[in-house]
């Protein structure tokens, strides 16, 4: 398989996981309900607003990429595997596939990545080493989509976690028919720098 297919996978809605990081075999999913965080919905807490004010983190895009991949992998259970690795570290040499990072010094302590095509950003994981770190980096990422042309944030499913923060699920056709409209936008997340933190302070508050 190559990044090529792997792309064209994307397009069509479909997405690869292994069952396990020593399993070399991927399956593709096509879930009947899919995961999406709205760009125009995410829920920015109080207390997370205050933790974004108040951070002693610094963040990056496309800095360390592959930590970011190992990071997200380094868990007792995990669906990336070695060819995971390898074709998403391709994709990322095109210019597909990105990592927004959470630094704490010079440790990377958070960050999540995933696809780019048109105006759909595929996010593939996430990992926190510090408190809120992951939650930190999805409104920057959020923030910085929006500004970047974005209309679709698909997260595949839909978790605890993500729900929190403004996920919700859509039915399979309802996704698609969102995709087809989204892949036709003119997006690049290269196209602007990072947001600073007021504008990420812009994103609708809710209480804790």
């Amino acid at each position: 398989m190559t990044a090529q297919h792997l792309l064209q996978a994307y397009r069509q809605g479909v997405f690869p996981m292994a069952e396990s990081r020593d399993d070399d075999r991927l399956y593709w999913f096509d879930p009947v309900l899919r995961g999406v965080l709205p760009l125009d919905g995410f829920h920015l807490s109080r207390s997370l607003a205050r933790r974004i004010r108040t951070m002693p983190f610094q963040v990056t895009l496309d800095h360390d990429f592959a930590g970011v991949m190992a990071g997200c992998a380094a868990r007792d259970v995990t669906w990336i595997n070695s060819e995971i690795m390898r074709l998403f570290n391709e994709l990322h040499a095109l210019s597909h596939a990105h990592s927004l990072e959470i630094w704490d010094g010079r440790e990377l302590v958070g960050g999540v990545y995933g696809v780019a095509i048109g105006g759909v950003f595929c996010g593939e994981s996430m990992f926190s080493r510090r408190k809120d770190a992951s939650k930190i980096a999805l409104a920057y990422l959020v923030t910085h989509l929006r500004a970047c042309g974005f209309t679709l944030f698909d997260t595949q499913y839909l978790t605890d976690h993500l729900a929190s923060l403004g996920g919700r699920e859509i039915p399979r056709a309802a996704y698609r028919r969102t995709l087809a409209a989204a892949l036709q936008a003119d997006a690049d997340i290269r196209r602007l720098p990072l947001p600073a933190v007021h504008d990420v302070l812009h994103l609708r508050t809710h209480k804790s």
